[in-house]
Order: structure tokens, then C-alpha cells, then sequence
């Protein structure tokens, strides 16, 4: 089987061109038109001289020009390098310049920024960076390097794209990691590292042609490029949300008939907490998956109320799905762990120190071999060769436990464990356990310097609303199910938690919140 994007989806376009692949509020795009607007934008951006090989940005909310930008650059073989629009000047520019992109594909405002103005102050100092193509509403002046999206479809539909030789391994996509410690790392993604993990994941789902698949977790990460390419690639519907708001979200799954909802944790947390949540209908969802950060075994049982959701664990080395769980896995299995690998690819844990691999039962770090991990970091041969083990296993910096009949449990980032007097501390445990509380909203466990102990345990709390508790009865609620070294030292209440675009929680930033108000 062929795994290149632009193949997969010629292959839809044949069978099913009328079908509708791209909504958003008014607009309903089919695969024929989408083909159509793919292959227009490809021909003019191939007359602008951008072929095999060469660096797409595409710095767009979720919307049909994204997707259109991504067919496009694989129907060129071009490499497409997602961007979060909210990106500083900054980052914004240290991604551009590292990825040596040469177009930019861009809204003409997001926010508070002006790409056009933007673009003006970027091109005197990125040499590789020759055009910009604005997605804007108005007619606007431009010059010769600058363009309007729809002028370049109208331009491209006069134009003949030239024959090109796709190959699987080609380089499909850059994603910038977030960069928590040091600068921000290119990951080089093939075509078969994303669209053979996402034709696998969607066989676990039973994903096909009828289904309608919300797009609401952003298409510039990982986890939205692939419920973008697996929809593609399924001949489904991709139902587009440019930002995540529980009551939006909730009227589009009515009115769009979506029938499968992905997401990441806090996304179904809050969609569950809105006050019109009960009175709703969502009979029309099926399954999705919920990933990108742990999920508790309640929270898991919760949403299979109404979403019959897999659990998957993957990173954006990993393009992004490792492992999953699967309705035929045992009822207890299914709730607490990330299920087992897909097929093709193998697991381990190794020693934290020695990076020796273990045997089932035993916590080390998971690393992880197969078609679905990446080619390497971009432009950084020495990150690449660190990442990886001498047997070539990607080493993900996440601690685990895999059990005799292969399934994994993640038990934390080896950066996030916490040493106190000697002992390890694993946040994950203390979260869950946390969670169960009626009063506990959401938790984070995180550990500040102490001259004594070495760290503090630190629990970072949103109480549910209303909800009146003190750090001394959750103490007193961790003492009775935990260890004495691992109750929390520390409670600190929060109105909400600092997350990343991807909704994951900033525990850096929790760190330093907390150990600022203790040493000021």
C-alpha cells in the first residue's frame, strides 16, 4: 500500500468526488473542489518556483486553506512547516529562518498582528523566505511577492502542474516541539510516519468515509495534523473549529451531526462541565480519541458516558500514535492505560541511568521503534543521534510500565519525577488520586527546591466551582490512600491552569509561580 498523502486522497477524489470533505460554519467544500483548489495552488506555487523538498509555512487557524495549503505541498512534494499563529516575532522568526522556508502561507491578521506589516520586517532579514500568500476577505494592495490566497487559485487553474515522483519517505511535515528546555526542535515527519499511523489509528477507530470528524485541537500540532490526515485519507468529513469553545463545540456536534470527537482532556473536561452539557444531543458521536495528556481512569469512564473514546498516548517524534487502546481490550485494561502498540511498531522501557532495557513489570523510560518514528530533528544531527538508543530505539523521556500482555501504563515524564528525601515521586499518581475529590476540579503535581529534602511536593488545584475545601483536608484525603512521602508538603488553589495552544499543562510555569511566592 501506498502511504503518500497526495495518492491517498487522489484515490478518494476518484471514488467519492461529490462527497463533502472540508466544513466550516457556511462552507462546504467537497473532495472535488478541495482537489481542485489543491491543485490550482500547487500550480501557482510551482510557477513561484517551490518544488521537491522545499519549506511551506502555513501560519493559519483551523481552517479549509490549511488543509488545502497541506495537499497542495504533497501534490509538490513540498515540506509544509506548521506555525502557531500566536507565535512573537521572535519565535515566529527563529522558526522560519531554522526551517529555511522560502513561502509562507498566513491570515492577513490574526489577533493584534499584521502579517503583511509582519512579513515587511521579516523579509530584509530571512534571505530563504521569498513569497507570502495572505488569506484575507479585502482586496489589498499587494506587490510581486506578495498574494492574495484566491488570486493564486484563480492564477493556478491556468497553469499545469508538472509531473513529480512521489515517494513515501520524502519529508511531509516540520513540527516545531514546544521547546520548554532550549530552543525549539524541528521534527522531520515522512509521509509514511504520519498518513501509516494515521490509516492504522483510524482502522482502530473503524474511522470510514460516513464518518464526521471534528477538528477543534489545533492543525498546527501534532494531534490536529493527524485528525486532518486521517479523515483525508478516510474520505470522512473534517468539521473545522478555529478555536476551542465548549458551547460552540456542543452546537456544532448537533447541528454538524459529528460523529467522531477528538481531544485532549481538558477539552472534554470542560465540554462535560458546561451547563447546557446534559440537555444536550450528542447521539450522533461514536468514538474519537483522547490523548496529549495523561487521563484519569474517572474522567475516562465519564466521557464513554456519551463517547465511546480509545486512549492513546504518542508524541510528535512518533507521528504522533504509539500506542492505543482497543474496544476488545479487558474493561480494566481499557480505563487505565494507553492500550498496546500498533502494529509495526515496538516498545520497551529502558533504565532511566544506564539505558539498559528492562523486562515487562518494570517502571524505566519508554522508547519506542517503527515506521512511525521520525526521520530526525531538523538541521540537528547531534539532538538526533541523542534521542535515540544504539539499538535505534527514539527515547521519549516518559516513564512507563509494560505488562506481560503488552499493554502500557504511563507513569510520568522522567523530567517531572520528583526526588523528596531519597524518594521518587511519580506526579501522575498523586493527580489521579487528586481528581477523585469531589472538590477537585483539576490538579497538577509539581516539585520546588528545598535545601533539606531536596524538593517539595506541590499540589497545584482548581477547586470545581462553589466548591469550598482547604490544603489541610486534601492532605488529610491523600493520607489516606498514600504513602507518608508522598503526601503533598504544598496546596496552592488556582482560578485555572496555565496550558499550552495543545492544551497541555505548563509545569514549568506552575514551578516558578509557586517558587517565587515561597522565596519572596
Amino acid at each position: 500500500m501506498r502511504y503518500h498523502l497526495a495518492h491517498l486522497f487522489a484515490e478518494r477524489v476518484r471514488e467519492q468526488p461529490s462527497r463533502e470533505c472540508l466544513i466550516q460554519g457556511s462552507r462546504h467544500l467537497t473532495y472535488e473542489h478541495v482537489d481542485a483548489a489543491a491543485t490550482a495552488l500547487a500550480a501557482s506555487m510551482s510557477g513561484l518556483g517551490v518544488g521537491l523538498g522545499d519549506r511551506v509555512a502555513v501560519d493559519l487557524p483551523n481552517e479549509p486553506e490549511w488543509v488545502i495549503t497541506l495537499l497542495a505541498a504533497a501534490k509538490l512534494g513540498a515540506v509544509v512547516v506548521p506555525l502557531n499563529p500566536s507565535l512573537g516575532y521572535r519565535e515566529l522568526s527563529y522558526q522560519l529562518r531554522h526551517a529555511e522556508v522560502c513561502l509562507a502561507v498566513a491570515s492577513d491578521a490574526a489577533g493584534d498582528v499584521e502579517y503583511l506589516e509582519l512579513f515587511d520586517d521579516l523579509i530584509s532579514e530571512l534571505p530563504d523566505l521569498q513569497y507570502l500568500i495572505l488569506v484575507a476577505e479585502e482586496d489589498l494592495w499587494y506587490d510581486d511577492r506578495v498574494f492574495q490566497f484566491s488570486d493564486m487559485l484563480v492564477r493556478g487553474k491556468k497553469q499545469v502542474l508538472p509531473p513529480i515522483e512521489l515517494d513515501d519517505g520524502s519529508p511531509e511535515a516540520i513540527l516545531y516541539t514546544s521547546g520548554t528546555t532550549g530552543k525549539p526542535k524541528g521534527v522531520v515527519l515522512t509521509h509514511e510516519n504520519l498518513v501509516k499511523t494515521a490509516v492504522l489509528t483510524a482502522e482502530v477507530l473503524g474511522q470510514s468515509e460516513c464518518d464526521r470528524v471534528l477538528s477543534a485541537v489545533p492543525l498546527f500540532t501534532i494531534f490536529g495534523a493527524h485528525i486532518a490526515i486521517s479523515t483525508l485519507v478516510t474520505g470522512g468529513a473534517l468539521v473545522l473549529h478555529d478555536r476551542f469553545d465548549p458551547t460552540q463545540i456542543l452546537d456544532l456536534i448537533e447541528s454538524e451531526g459529528v460523529t467522531i470527537c477528538h481531544g485532549v482532556p481538558t477539552m472534554f473536561h470542560l465540554l462535560m462541565r458546561h451547563p447546557s452539557f446534559e440537555g444536550r444531543d450528542l447521539s450522533t458521536v461514536r468514538t474519537g480519541i483522547a490523548a496529549g495528556s495523561p487521563v484519569s481512569a474517572d474522567l475516562v469512564r465519564r466521557i464513554r458516558g456519551w463517547n465511546n473514546v480509545q486512549i492513546a498516548y504518542g508524541l510528535t517524534e512518533t507521528a504522533p500514535t504509539v500506542t492505543i487502546t482497543r474496544d476488545s481490550d479487558p474493561p480494566e485494561t481499557r480505563d487505565t492505560t494507553v492500550g498496546r502498540p500498533l502494529e509495526g511498531v515496538e516498545v520497551k522501557v529502558g533504565d532511566v541511568t544506564t539505558g539498559a532495557l528492562h523486562g515487562p513489570e518494570a517502571v524505566g523510560e519508554l522508547v519506542v521503534r517503527g515506521f512511525n518514528v521520525m526521520s530526525g530533528y531538523y538541521r540537528m544531527p547531534s539532538e538526533t543521534k541523542r534521542s535515540l538508543t544504539e539499538e535505534g530505539f527514539f527515547k521519549t523521556g516518559d516513564l512507563a510500565v509494560i505488562d506481560e500482555n503488552g499493554f502500557v501504563t504511563i507513569v510520568g515524564r522522567s523530567k517531572e519525577m520528583i526526588i523528596r528525601g531519597g524518594y521518587n515521586i511519580f506526579p501522575r499518581e498523586l493527580e489521579d488520586m487528586l481528581r477523585t475529590h469531589p472538590g477537585v476540579d483539576e490538579a497538577c503535581i509539581v516539585g520546588v527546591p528545598n535545601e533539606v529534602l531536596g524538593e517539595l511536593i506541590c499540589a497545584c488545584v482548581v477547586p470545581v466551582e462553589g466548591a469550598i475545601i482547604t490544603g489541610d483536608e486534601l492532605k488529610e484525603f491523600c493520607r489516606d490512600q498514600l504513602a507518608d512521602y508522598k503526601i503533598p508538603d504544598l496546596v496552592r488553589f488556582f482560578d485555572v491552569l496555565p496550558t499550552t495552544a495543545s492544551g497541555k499543562i505548563q509545569r514549568n510555569e506552575l514551578t516558578r509561580v509557586v517558587d517565587l511566592e515561597l522565596t519572596s
